[in-house]
């Protein structure tokens, strides 16, 4: 992330980093400057934050990863003011004046601004009107608008054909040359930084985005984007999944838009912004011969190079923003997944539920070894489904299965049932076998399936069962079966396709990163996916660590992994403290404590007159230690606390407890719904605009932001996660287009909301269909509809 040279940025410009992001965040400067250090020096964030805290004085993952962010753009934003300095000197025009307002720009689009006047370009209509002499044409009827225009051209009208080194001049009449002129007074306004600046900022403040739909594109297929077909909306308060939808319909040739000011506004005359620009250069309309054409200039110069320029900038910044937002929620909904409750060492079978190909068995025991797998064909067309029901029950007696993992793609609900029917069967047969059934999330399994991972993992095992085999490895331990697939895949995104990919990628790479070393890897029974996570290593290491642990059996202490191929003092130093060895020659192995912190322990085992083995895991014994008696000139405060802190609670994992959700019997399909219902269910996804909930129907149903709490709610995370188990009420039910509205104020009223006739404010749509695991698009995007909106709008009214 930090890996931008330095070299070419002067020592004062690094310091002048170091304090604009120090008082951005609200830290010290000897905070950011010793992150910095760290960070140049390779040290990741997670070994930073738990491992470096004396040095940063507690700065926490979160700082760390905006520090890491922000460095990277202000270190950019240099190493590109460097290069416009010397370009600007190159061509002889850096003044002082010029100079100081480069080195004073604080954002990329200011410094952009500034160059632009003197950025190597294509040869424009400007250009080529100063070539053919027009220039003090323009220049003359700017300064003195008692000047007649037409009068004033006819000096300069000029045919001359072209020569050796010479371009040709092709002035041949008072029109060419007036056309000429304004093309030159055009440029220089539409470049003028300050008028840009000032431009920019009112149509930001007070501009209107407008969508309406492409002639001819009022399909059913483009139905879903019907409600912006007339749509409007202040561009500063637009909401990221809106704009996002905007841009993909107009990305689909579907919606065009378009950027103004306010109805009114846009029929003033003369326009707002023109009257900008011409209060900028002293322009004004006073009956001079000059006023009328230079008035049309400063027109022209909107229409025609500002308003383009400046529209064009201003979407893109808020599909910028929107891709921020979206990409935070993607990250922050993958964080939840990933560190959801883990089942933990239990026999698992996994059911990839389907039709016609039948349901795909796994069997996994509690390691996550296969034992076994089968297909059965309980559904239609074979409908086998008695010779299904024995064959499960078999494999679940046989291999003392406790938990039943279902994906909750197509035929899930059916195969819910089937699994119900298992239970009553195993409980018959043998009492003393408790089994519970949980359906999973099997976004991504068919990736990993295909995945050349998962090829070496079951060489000889058909793809559609390696499938089955993810979804009973998932509910043993999310995280460690969830790394094995590509962040995109796993499904808890928000329009994820439409945004910056590389961003994307890097945003949820991190997340991954943290939330690994956040609950630790087990060096002996880790795969090479999940240890290529882990703070310092890459998949190359990873790979010669399992070959290593494959060739040599388990690692009996970490100092071991020191003699792994390429694994050097720094990877060592990096990696150590989050790789867990249970079982193993030193207890202290099995914990978050480093290795070069062991010689605390030794000093807080010396004072205790204890072993390791009668000091870990006894909170009592160590509740009256001062930290301070063990503090030295490499451990402080912060370490030796965690350090007590690990040693009560040795390899603790920081996820919560493992609860399943219990769909209601006899609700399988949209059918069985009805207004009022109260039932259990799961939040598969949380958005900018509500959360999704699987309720056991093969569609989740859109519990609004504004029916989440009894209270306004501005951030849907506050209150939900992906994963959590909630209680809803269904408020309405969509057949036709496959919606379900829901609500987690139990206390609200059920009725049919009626129609909104309000299009400038589309609310979100009501219920997402759950896709195939085989699809790579993981969220609808279809607009929202209306009547959300207007169910909000009726509940507010009811409140006044």
């Amino acid at each position: 992330m930090t890996s931008l040279t330095t070299q070419t940025i002067p020592d004062a410009a690094q310091q002048k980093i170091m304090q604009l992001i120090a008082a951005e965040l609200g830290i010290t400067p000897q905070q950011v400057a010793a992150a910095v250090t760290l960070l140049d020096s390779g040290a990741t964030v997670p070994f930073i934050a738990r491992y470096r805290k004396e040095v940063t004085q507690n700065l926490d993952d979160t700082h760390l990863r905006n520090i890491e962010e922000r460095l990277q753009y202000l270190r950019e934003l240099e190493e590109r003011r460097i290069t416009i300095l010397a370009s600007i000197e190159e061509q002889g025009k850096l003044t002082d004046e010029l100079r100081h307002a480069i080195e004073q720009a604080a954002t990329k689009q200011l410094l952009e601004d500034i160059y632009l006047p003197y950025k190597p370009k294509r040869r424009t209509r400007a250009q080529i009107a100063r070539e053919a002499g027009l220039e003090p044409l323009a220049d003359a009827l700017l300064h003195d608008p008692t000047l007649i225009p037409e009068q004033e051209a006819t000096k300069y009208i000029k045919v001359q054909p072209a020569a050796e080194g010479v371009e040709a001049i092709n002035v041949p009449d008072v029109k060419t040359a007036l056309e000429g002129a304004r093309d030159i007074l055009a440029e220089r306004f539409a470049e003028t930084a300050d008028l840009l600046a000032a431009l920019r900022n009112k149509l930001w403040h007070e501009g209107i985005v407008t969508s309406t739909v492409v002639a001819g594109k009022e399909t059913a297929e483009e139905e879903k984007f019907r409600d912006y077909y007339a749509y409007a909306e202040p561009i500063r308060t637009i909401p990221s999944h809106r704009a996002l939808a905007l841009f993909r319909g107009r990305a689909l040739g579907i919606l065009r838009i378009e950027l103004g000011l306010d109805e009114a506004s846009e029929t003033m005359v003369p326009h707002p912004c023109v009257a900008m620009i011409a209060a900028h250069f002293g322009i004004e309309n006073r009956g001079r011969n000059a006023d009328k054409w230079l008035g049309d200039v400063c027109q022209w110069t909107w229409r025609v190079k500002a308003h383009l320029h400046l529209s064009t900038e201003l979407l893109l910044q808020l599909r910028e923003a929107a891709e921020v937002e979206a990409i935070k929620i993607f990250s922050r909904n993958l964080r939840e997944l990933l560190l959801a409750a883990p089942a933990g060492p239990k026999a698992v079978l996994g059911l990839d539920p389907g039709y016609r190909t039948g349901c795909k068995v796994a069997v996994v025991d509690s390691t996550g070894k296969l034992l076994e797998t089968d297909t059965i064909y309980p559904h239609q067309p074979r409908n086998d489904w008695q010779g299904s029901l024995a064959t499960i029950a078999q494999l679940v007696i046989r291999h003392g299965v406790e938990l039943i993992s279902i994906g909750n793609g197509t035929a899930s609900r059916e195969t819910d049932k089937l699994a119900t029917d298992v239970i009553k069967l195993v409980a018959e047969q043998k009492p003393e076998l408790k089994v519970t059934k949980i359906v999973v999330s099997e976004a991504g399994a068919s990736v990993y399936s295909a995945s050349a991972f998962a090829a070496a993992e079951f060489p000889d095992l058909d793809v559609s069962l390696r499938g089955a085999a993810s979804i009973a490895r998932r509910l043993q331990d999310p995280l460690a079966e969830l790394v094995k697939i590509e962040p995109k895949s796993i499904g808890v995104g928000q329009y994820q396709h439409d945004v910056n990919q590389r961003i994307l990628a890097r945003s949820l790479d991190a997340t991954v990163e943290d939330c690994v070393n956040a609950v630790g890897v087990d060096v002996n029974t880790a795969s090479a996916p999940l240890l290529a996570r882990v703070s310092g290593l890459n998949r190359v290491l990873a790979q010669n660590i399992v070959e290593y642990r494959d060739s040599h059996g388990p690692f009996p202490s970490r100092q071991t992994i020191r003699k792994v191929p390429r694994v050097g003092e720094k990877t060592f130093e990096q990696a150590a403290g989050f790789l867990r060895i249970n079982d193993g020659d030193n207890p202290l192995d099995r914990s978050a404590v480093h290795p070069e912190a062991y010689p605390v322990v030794e000093r807080i085992l010396a004072h205790l007159k204890k072993g390791i083995e009668h000091v870990m895991g006894r909170p009592e014994i160590l509740k009256d230690l001062s930290p301070t008696e063990f503090t030295d000139d490499s451990f402080g405060l912060p370490t030796v606390r965690d350090i007590l802190t690990e040693l009560e609670k040795p390899g603790r994992d920081p996820r919560p407890e493992f609860k399943t959700a219990i769909f209601q019997d006899g609700i399988e399909t949209l059918a069985d719904l009805h207004s009022g219902m109260i039932l259990e269910g799961v939040v598969t996804n949380v958005a900018a605009f509500g959360a999704f909930v699987d309720i056991g129907v093969h569609q989740d149903g859109l519990v609004h932001v504004s029916a989440l709490a009894n209270k306004f709610v501005k951030d849907p995370h506050q209150i939900v996660k992906p994963g959590q188990i909630v209680k809803v009420k269904v408020l309405e039910v969509d057949a036709a287009r496959q919606r379900i509205g829901l609500t987690m104020r139990l206390e609200d009223k059920a009725d049919t909301p009626a129609p909104s006739t309000d299009t400038r404010t589309p609310q979100p749509h009501a219920g997402r269909k759950r896709q195939s695991r085989h699809s790579q698009q993981t969220t609808s995007h279809k607009p929202e509809p209306v009547s959300a909106f207007a169910l909000a709008l009726a509940r507010a009214k009811e409140k006044k």
